[in-house]
């Protein structure tokens, strides 16, 4: 995994994805969905580079939700390493329906490993 790793990945938008179902809104892609595609673009941009038993977490996201995107469109996510820190990892993200930038951003994901990530949880739950 180095910086520069651009990750593009599309995702279509459902009704499950609509801000309606937050507010009353036209059926138009969520923030908080957007959010979620680019979580998910960002994880996907570095999974194959990570060890086995390796994943990401999200710790950190800022975005500018700029226009609306109807539901049944398809957007593109596009997610750039900018940093590494050690296990941390910075995006730049921004998402695009058809050629308009909608939203961008930045995050932070966290590599963990997933035995030790579930052992805590489980001793921080008893």
């Amino acid at each position: 995994m180095m910086k520069g790793l651009k990750g593009e990945h599309t995702f279509q938008v459902t009704d499950d994805m609509a801000a309606r179902h937050i507010s009353d809104i036209v059926p138009v892609l969520s923030t908080p969905h957007m959010i979620a595609l680019m979580e998910i673009a960002s994880h996907k941009t570095v999974e194959p580079y990570l060890e086995e038993g390796q994943s990401t977490v999200g710790t950190y996201i800022c975005v500018h939700h700029r226009a609306p995107a109807p539901v049944g469109s398809t957007v593109r996510v596009i997610a750039e390493l900018l940093e590494i820190d050690r296990r941390k990892l910075r995006f730049k993200v921004e998402v695009y329906w058809r050629d308009k930038l909608i939203g961008e951003g930045e995050h932070e994901r966290f590599v963990v490993d997933l035995e030790r990530f579930a052992a805590k949880l489980k001793e921080e739950l008893s």
